[in-house]
């Protein structure tokens, strides 16, 4: 095997760091920021190989973002927290480094490594708020021990791209929020049309706007949107 040279000076990864931060900023997609993420890491870093790996329902890590075009890689199974190199990595919360796959124990898929020519590599955790939520690692078609200034780089890179994460989970959450407060004013507005005119108390204006919803399979905010139409046509 040659010897691995990380393509790049500090100058070029700082490029790369600030493209990262640019993307946080823009209007694209979260998956599409997550994989512009691992594509200029890798550029910066040399790497064959960045991928982004997110803790799913199920409680295991898996693939969300690669610059890898490979069908075995992007399709490995996804990894149970503890096993693995980046399941050991999101249970103990700190970086981990592999200087040859093919006889590290902890390494779970020697033979997709094999075949993709993979050598090294390093993992570091994805952590927001002091939760861990996934991870981030490189991987060298050559070995490679890598530096504590490779493993800054990609934790500052981890630390980008849970903000990505956060704010896109943030952002859902308010429109969530919005959506709920917006249906609940358009039902008491509808609730006090039913009592104005039909001369009904509160829960019952209530009970007709829930079992019209139930009825017609429709949501309360919809059925509460019709009667407020119905109303102001008739205005």
């Amino acid at each position: 095997m040659g010897h691995y040279t990380r393509k790049g000076n500090i100058n070029e990864t700082i490029e790369a760091l600030t493209k990262i931060s640019h993307a946080i900023t823009s209007e694209l997609y979260l998956e599409d920021i997550l994989k512009f993420i691992v594509t200029v890491t890798a550029e910066a870093l040399g790497s064959k190989i960045c991928s982004l790996m997110l803790i799913n329902g199920k409680g295991e890590l898996e693939i969300k973002a690669s610059q890898s075009i490979s069908d075995i890689y992007l399709k490995k199974p996804p990894l149970k927290i503890g096993e693995g190199v980046a399941g050991i990595v999101v249970k103990e919360k700190k970086p981990m480094t592999v200087y040859d796959i093919s006889k590290d124990k902890t390494f779970k898929y020697k033979e997709i490594a094999r075949k993709e020519g993979l050598v090294s590599m390093l993992c570091v955790p994805l952590i927001i708020k002091r939760k861990t939520i996934g991870a981030i690692d490189v991987y060298t078609s050559v070995f490679h021990k890598f530096k504590k200034s490779e493993i800054d780089i990609l934790t500052m890179v981890s630390n980008q791209a849970a903000i990505v994460i956060e704010n896109t989970e943030l952002i859902v959450k308010t429109k969530v929020i919005s959506e709920e407060l917006e249906a609940r004013k358009l039902v008491e507005r509808a609730k006090g049309i039913l009592m104005r005119k039909e001369k009904l108390d509160e829960s019952t204006a209530f009970r007709i706007i829930q079992k019209q919803a139930m009825d017609r399979r429709k949501s309360m905010k919809e059925i509460s949107e019709a009667i407020i139409l119905v109303d102001d046509l008739k205005k």
